[in-house]
């Protein structure tokens, strides 16, 4: 049993409670979770809460999956539930309560808490990575087990979001732009989120795709439906696995590329229990980013020496639709660069000191940011 990693997959049409709740029983029974749980244990539930969005889009995790999770867990007598998230803004009280409050997380009170402790702490990674510590949120700390609900979409800047991205939340609020300007590649940044992973180490992750999202992702895509609830322990492998679904190399997507390369990610050992993968899957559309990405259709040991040459030509910056601006500042608050100011409300963009992170595509409530070449 060692030697497999068994992946649960369960169709689910859509987000009703009465279809729902038996496939995550069926997953998590497939994956014989019940063996782990108490009556004494602290849970805490880490979902993909990235901006205050209802759920009828598929932005976040649909509070429905993350409700049939407690229940199950009450059924198996943990009652020690609790909810916790760092958005893409700020981490503190008024904020995140409009975070649940948007994304329909107030229906799962009082069997599931919100969290309400602000606080992090200092943890120190394994010797050998490059980040030496990570500041984390408490309540994930201290919790006996993390289970990772995370949404399955396309992103911008990594290409793909799932299991491993979704831990990125665990970072407080605009500590996150820190680490963007810290490591502003795609190859360091996917190396710091497989070394935040490797010391969050969430016990159970499940992937909401029941409705997902394809396009400019994270936040700023369309729906692409696969009616799908995957749950794994190995959440490296199982990632691999969900970008082959979206019709994803997923070894183009450089942090799982990287998972593989090191041995978090084993694909040969997957073995699909529950539902039949379904026939008919579509390849979701990828981000304007990757799309005007034109070192992806060389070999791979061109593209280093292609990117390096070719960075001043070809870099992707964002590029705002006035029109659709309405001066809110979240651009300019998430921009770990400071190259974005607010001026007779509109954002305005210094193209010098930019990253092309994307942040601010990321967190536009409008929509309002594209991606655009320097040539």
């Amino acid at each position: 049993m060692e030697d497999i990693m068994l992946q649960a997959l369960q169709y689910v049409q859509e987000y009703k409670e009465e279809l729902i709740y038996p496939a995550v029983c069926k997953a998590l029974d497939a994956l014989d979770i019940a063996k782990d749980m108490r009556p004494d244990l602290k849970i805490v539930i880490k979902p993909n809460l990235i901006m205050a969005k209802s759920p009828d889009f598929p932005v976040t995790t649909h509070p429905l999956v993350i409700k049939a999770v407690a229940r199950w867990l009450n059924e198996h007598g943990v009652k020690d539930i609790t909810l916790a998230e760092s958005s893409g803004g700020l981490y503190n009280a008024e904020y995140m309560k409009n975070i649940y409050r948007v994304c329909g997380m107030r229906d799962l009170e009082p069997e599931v808490k919100l969290n309400m402790d602000f606080s992090a702490r200092t943890v120190n990674c394994k010797d050998g990575f490059a980040n030496h510590s990570f500041h984390i949120i408490t309540p994930v700390l201290d919790a006996d087990y993390v289970i990772n609900i995370c949404k399955l979409k396309t992103h911008s800047m990594t290409g793909y979001s799932g299991g491993i991205k979704n831990l990125f939340g665990v970072i407080p609020g605009l500590e996150k732009p820190q680490i963007h300007y810290r490591w502003p590649d795609i190859e360091n940044f996917s190396r710091m989120l497989l070394e935040l992973a490797q010391t969050v180490s969430p016990q159970l992750t499940i992937i909401d795709a029941i409705d997902a999202m394809e396009g400019n992702g994270p936040t700023g895509g369309t729906s692409h439906p696969l009616h799908l609830l995957l749950a794994a322990r190995d959440f490296y492998t199982q990632d691999y696995f969900a970008a082959g679904l979206m019709g994803l190399d997923p070894m183009k997507i450089e942090m799982i590329r990287q998972a593989v390369e090191t041995g978090l990610a084993i694909p040969d050992t997957i073995t699909v229990v529950g539902d039949a993968i379904p026939e008919g899957l579509t390849p979701f559309q990828v981000p304007d980013t990757k799309r005007l990405d034109f070192s992806s259709f060389l070999p791979g040991f061109l593209r280093k020496p292609f990117a390096k040459a070719a960075n001043l030509l070809f870099k992707s910056y964002p590029q705002l639709n006035k029109d659709l601006c309405v001066g809110c500042g979240k651009c300019a608050e998430s921009c770990p660069s400071h190259v974005i100011t607010i001026k007779d409300k509109k954002a305005v963009f210094k193209r010098k000191g930019c990253i092309s992170c994307f942040c601010c595509q990321e967190m536009c409530p409008m929509k309002a940011i594209s991606v655009k070449k320097a040539l």
